[in-house]
Protein backbone atom coordinates (compact mmCIF):
# COMPACT_ATOMS: atom_id res chain seq x y z
CA UNK A 1 0.00 0.00 0.00
CA UNK A 2 2.16 3.37 -0.92
CA UNK A 3 0.45 5.03 1.79
CA UNK A 4 1.86 2.99 3.78
CA UNK A 5 5.54 3.08 2.63
CA UNK A 6 8.10 4.18 5.10
CA UNK A 7 6.22 2.64 7.71
CA UNK A 8 7.50 -0.16 10.20
CA UNK A 9 6.50 -3.06 7.82
CA UNK A 10 9.69 -5.61 6.96
CA UNK A 11 8.16 -6.07 3.81
CA UNK A 12 6.24 -3.06 1.87
CA UNK A 13 5.79 -4.40 -1.47
CA UNK A 14 5.38 -7.77 -3.07
CA UNK A 15 2.96 -10.13 -1.26
CA UNK A 16 4.30 -13.30 -2.55
CA UNK A 17 7.76 -12.01 -2.31
CA UNK A 18 7.34 -11.16 1.63
CA UNK A 19 5.87 -14.97 2.13
CA UNK A 20 8.82 -16.12 0.19
CA UNK A 21 11.31 -13.80 2.58
CA UNK A 22 9.05 -14.70 5.54
CA UNK A 23 10.00 -18.60 4.88
CA UNK A 24 13.23 -18.05 3.78
CA UNK A 25 14.20 -16.57 7.44
CA UNK A 26 12.46 -19.41 9.17
CA UNK A 27 9.00 -17.60 10.36
CA UNK A 28 5.42 -19.81 11.33
CA UNK A 29 3.44 -16.94 10.27
CA UNK A 30 3.24 -13.33 8.55
CA UNK A 31 1.42 -10.35 9.60
CA UNK A 32 -0.65 -8.39 6.51
CA UNK A 33 -1.62 -4.49 6.47
CA UNK A 34 -4.11 -4.62 3.34
CA UNK A 35 -5.50 -1.38 1.83
CA UNK A 36 -8.97 -2.97 2.66
CA UNK A 37 -11.12 -6.31 3.14
CA UNK A 38 -11.36 -7.13 -0.95
CA UNK A 39 -8.14 -5.69 -1.99
CA UNK A 40 -6.19 -9.13 -1.36
CA UNK A 41 -8.05 -11.70 -2.95
CA UNK A 42 -8.81 -14.49 -0.03
CA UNK A 43 -7.25 -17.36 -2.60
CA UNK A 44 -4.46 -15.79 -3.25
CA UNK A 45 -3.42 -15.64 0.29
CA UNK A 46 -4.66 -18.93 1.12
CA UNK A 47 -2.21 -20.01 -2.38
CA UNK A 48 0.38 -18.41 -0.77
CA UNK A 49 0.00 -19.83 2.82
CA UNK A 50 0.26 -23.56 1.70
CA UNK A 51 3.15 -22.81 -0.48
CA UNK A 52 5.17 -21.43 2.17
CA UNK A 53 3.80 -23.17 5.16
CA UNK A 54 2.77 -20.03 6.37
CA UNK A 55 -0.31 -19.02 8.68
CA UNK A 56 -1.57 -15.66 9.42
CA UNK A 57 -0.96 -14.77 13.08
CA UNK A 58 -2.81 -11.31 12.04
CA UNK A 59 -4.18 -8.53 9.97
CA UNK A 60 -4.03 -5.04 10.45
CA UNK A 61 -6.79 -2.24 10.04
CA UNK A 62 -4.37 0.74 10.28
CA UNK A 63 -4.91 1.91 6.45
CA UNK A 64 -8.76 2.95 7.31
CA UNK A 65 -6.76 5.80 9.18
CA UNK A 66 -3.65 5.78 6.81
CA UNK A 67 -5.68 5.43 3.52
CA UNK A 68 -8.92 6.20 3.99
CA UNK A 69 -8.88 8.85 7.02
CA UNK A 70 -11.64 6.68 9.21
CA UNK A 71 -11.76 6.71 13.08
CA UNK A 72 -14.04 5.42 15.45
CA UNK A 73 -13.74 8.52 18.00
CA UNK A 74 -14.87 10.82 14.86
CA UNK A 75 -17.47 13.56 15.66
CA UNK A 76 -19.19 12.47 12.44
CA UNK A 77 -21.23 9.45 12.92
CA UNK A 78 -21.63 8.70 9.30
CA UNK A 79 -17.53 8.17 9.67
CA UNK A 80 -17.50 6.38 12.62
CA UNK A 81 -20.07 3.86 10.78
CA UNK A 82 -18.00 3.67 7.83
CA UNK A 83 -15.16 2.75 10.15
CA UNK A 84 -16.90 0.13 12.06
CA UNK A 85 -17.91 -1.51 8.60
CA UNK A 86 -14.31 -1.07 7.01
CA UNK A 87 -13.16 -3.21 10.48
CA UNK A 88 -16.06 -5.70 9.95
CA UNK A 89 -15.09 -6.35 6.52
CA UNK A 90 -10.88 -7.04 8.08
CA UNK A 91 -12.56 -8.73 10.47
CA UNK A 92 -14.36 -11.51 8.45
CA UNK A 93 -11.70 -11.61 6.14
CA UNK A 94 -8.88 -12.81 8.64
CA UNK A 95 -11.22 -14.46 10.44
CA UNK A 96 -11.71 -16.93 7.09
CA UNK A 97 -7.69 -17.11 7.07
CA UNK A 98 -7.36 -18.35 10.85
CA UNK A 99 -6.44 -14.62 12.13
CA UNK A 100 -7.57 -12.03 14.32
CA UNK A 101 -8.24 -8.58 13.31
CA UNK A 102 -6.24 -5.24 14.71
CA UNK A 103 -7.27 -1.79 16.04
CA UNK A 104 -4.63 0.17 16.13
CA UNK A 105 -4.97 3.97 14.42
CA UNK A 106 -8.23 3.60 13.87
CA UNK A 107 -8.98 3.88 17.38
CA UNK A 108 -8.53 8.29 16.75
CA UNK A 109 -8.54 10.31 19.79
CA UNK A 110 -10.66 13.08 22.08
CA UNK A 111 -9.74 16.53 20.92
CA UNK A 112 -11.94 19.80 19.87
CA UNK A 113 -15.86 19.19 20.46
CA UNK A 114 -14.98 15.89 21.48
CA UNK A 115 -14.46 14.97 25.19
CA UNK A 116 -12.85 12.35 26.93
CA UNK A 117 -15.63 10.65 27.93
CA UNK A 118 -17.59 11.05 24.54
CA UNK A 119 -14.67 9.14 23.02
CA UNK A 120 -14.32 6.63 25.43
CA UNK A 121 -18.43 5.73 25.54
CA UNK A 122 -17.76 5.64 21.89
CA UNK A 123 -14.52 3.66 21.79
CA UNK A 124 -16.77 0.81 24.07
CA UNK A 125 -19.11 0.81 21.65
CA UNK A 126 -17.23 -0.08 18.91
CA UNK A 127 -15.06 -2.45 20.68
CA UNK A 128 -18.19 -4.36 22.01
CA UNK A 129 -19.39 -4.46 18.62
CA UNK A 130 -16.17 -5.63 16.94
CA UNK A 131 -15.44 -7.87 19.84
CA UNK A 132 -18.88 -9.80 19.05
CA UNK A 133 -18.13 -10.13 14.94
CA UNK A 134 -14.77 -11.66 16.25
CA UNK A 135 -16.51 -14.42 17.58
CA UNK A 136 -18.33 -15.07 14.95
CA UNK A 137 -14.88 -16.66 13.89
CA UNK A 138 -14.32 -18.35 17.08
CA UNK A 139 -11.37 -15.40 17.69
CA UNK A 140 -10.88 -12.87 19.87
CA UNK A 141 -10.39 -8.62 18.39
CA UNK A 142 -7.08 -7.22 19.07
CA UNK A 143 -7.08 -3.52 20.80
CA UNK A 144 -3.69 -2.06 20.66
CA UNK A 145 -2.99 0.95 23.27
CA UNK A 146 -0.41 3.36 21.45
CA UNK A 147 1.62 5.64 22.84
CA UNK A 148 1.07 9.12 23.65
CA UNK A 149 2.00 10.88 20.37
CA UNK A 150 -0.41 8.25 18.19
CA UNK A 151 -3.57 8.54 20.83
CA UNK A 152 -4.68 10.07 23.94
CA UNK A 153 -7.20 7.25 24.43
CA UNK A 154 -5.12 4.72 26.13
CA UNK A 155 -1.24 4.45 25.86
CA UNK A 156 -0.82 2.49 28.57
CA UNK A 157 -1.64 -1.40 29.07
CA UNK A 158 -3.36 -1.43 32.47
CA UNK A 159 -5.32 1.49 31.83
CA UNK A 160 -6.62 -0.18 28.60
CA UNK A 161 -7.42 -3.39 30.50
CA UNK A 162 -9.20 -1.66 33.43
CA UNK A 163 -11.68 -0.14 30.73
CA UNK A 164 -11.71 -3.25 28.63
CA UNK A 165 -13.03 -4.83 32.37
CA UNK A 166 -15.16 -1.63 33.72
CA UNK A 167 -17.10 -1.27 30.26
CA UNK A 168 -18.06 -5.38 30.12
CA UNK A 169 -16.34 -5.65 26.90
CA UNK A 170 -16.23 -9.49 25.77
CA UNK A 171 -13.92 -11.04 23.40
CA UNK A 172 -11.34 -8.10 23.16
CA UNK A 173 -8.01 -8.60 23.97
CA UNK A 174 -4.62 -6.44 23.97
CA UNK A 175 -2.03 -5.87 21.58
CA UNK A 176 0.89 -5.02 23.56
CA UNK A 177 3.27 -3.26 21.42
CA UNK A 178 6.82 -3.29 22.86
CA UNK A 179 7.57 0.10 21.37
CA UNK A 180 4.79 1.60 22.46
CA UNK A 181 5.36 0.21 25.63
CA UNK A 182 9.18 1.52 26.01
CA UNK A 183 7.90 4.48 25.50
CA UNK A 184 4.80 4.73 28.17
CA UNK A 185 5.41 2.01 30.80
CA UNK A 186 8.24 2.39 33.62
CA UNK A 187 9.13 -1.51 34.04
CA UNK A 188 7.49 -3.73 30.86
CA UNK A 189 7.87 -6.40 32.09
CA UNK A 190 6.11 -5.12 34.85
CA UNK A 191 3.01 -4.16 32.76
CA UNK A 192 3.12 -7.38 30.77
CA UNK A 193 2.54 -9.46 33.94
CA UNK A 194 -0.03 -7.23 34.91
CA UNK A 195 -2.18 -7.78 32.29
CA UNK A 196 -1.34 -10.89 31.71
CA UNK A 197 -4.69 -12.20 31.52
CA UNK A 198 -5.74 -9.75 28.19
CA UNK A 199 -2.52 -10.27 26.17
CA UNK A 200 -3.88 -11.80 22.88
CA UNK A 201 -0.82 -10.93 20.85
CA UNK A 202 2.92 -9.26 21.23
CA UNK A 203 4.47 -6.40 18.62
CA UNK A 204 8.37 -7.28 19.14
CA UNK A 205 10.40 -4.21 18.50
CA UNK A 206 12.95 -2.39 20.15
CA UNK A 207 13.50 0.77 21.79
CA UNK A 208 14.02 2.82 18.23
CA UNK A 209 11.51 1.02 15.83
CA UNK A 210 13.96 -1.38 14.44
CA UNK A 211 14.33 -4.92 14.69
CA UNK A 212 14.85 -6.32 18.04
CA UNK A 213 18.65 -6.42 19.17
CA UNK A 214 18.98 -3.11 17.04
CA UNK A 215 18.28 -0.51 19.54
CA UNK A 216 18.40 -0.29 23.47
CA UNK A 217 15.50 -2.68 24.89
CA UNK A 218 16.51 -4.65 27.76
CA UNK A 219 14.78 -8.12 26.70
CA UNK A 220 15.74 -10.28 28.98
CA UNK A 221 13.52 -9.11 31.43
CA UNK A 222 10.47 -9.14 28.92
CA UNK A 223 11.42 -12.19 27.63
CA UNK A 224 11.31 -13.48 31.11
CA UNK A 225 7.89 -12.59 31.83
CA UNK A 226 6.20 -13.82 28.68
CA UNK A 227 7.50 -16.93 29.96
CA UNK A 228 6.53 -16.63 33.17
CA UNK A 229 2.85 -15.58 32.45
CA UNK A 230 2.43 -18.42 30.01
CA UNK A 231 2.32 -16.64 26.77
CA UNK A 232 1.15 -18.96 24.47
CA UNK A 233 0.33 -16.74 21.27
CA UNK A 234 2.03 -14.75 18.16
CA UNK A 235 5.05 -12.58 18.51
CA UNK A 236 5.53 -10.21 15.25
CA UNK A 237 7.85 -7.87 14.13
CA UNK A 238 5.94 -4.82 13.55
CA UNK A 239 9.49 -3.09 12.78
CA UNK A 240 11.33 -0.39 10.37
CA UNK A 241 12.84 -2.30 7.37
CA UNK A 242 16.41 -1.12 8.20
CA UNK A 243 19.12 -1.65 7.17
CA UNK A 244 16.31 -3.35 4.84
CA UNK A 245 13.93 -5.89 5.08
CA UNK A 246 15.80 -9.29 4.62
CA UNK A 247 18.34 -7.85 7.35
CA UNK A 248 15.51 -6.85 9.71
CA UNK A 249 14.26 -10.19 9.53
CA UNK A 250 16.69 -11.77 10.00
CA UNK A 251 17.97 -9.81 13.00
CA UNK A 252 14.11 -10.62 14.37
CA UNK A 253 14.29 -14.68 13.94
CA UNK A 254 17.88 -14.52 15.44
CA UNK A 255 16.20 -12.42 18.75
CA UNK A 256 13.54 -15.08 18.83
CA UNK A 257 15.50 -18.24 18.74
CA UNK A 258 18.06 -16.92 21.21
CA UNK A 259 15.09 -15.94 23.57
CA UNK A 260 12.22 -18.07 23.03
CA UNK A 261 13.26 -21.39 21.96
Amino acid sequence: MPEARGGPFVYWDNLAAGFAGAALHGFDAVEIFPPSSNAVPLSAVQGLMEKHSLKLAAVGTGAGWVKHKLRLTDPDPAVRQRGREFIFGIINFAGLLGAPAILGSMQGRWEGAVSREQALDWLAEELTALGERASGHSLPFLYEPLNRYETNLFSRAADAAKFIEERGIKNVKLLCDLFHMNIEEADVAAALRAVAPHIGHVHWADSNRHAMGFGHTDIAPIAAALKEIGYAGYISAEVLPLPDGDAAAKQTIESFRRWFR
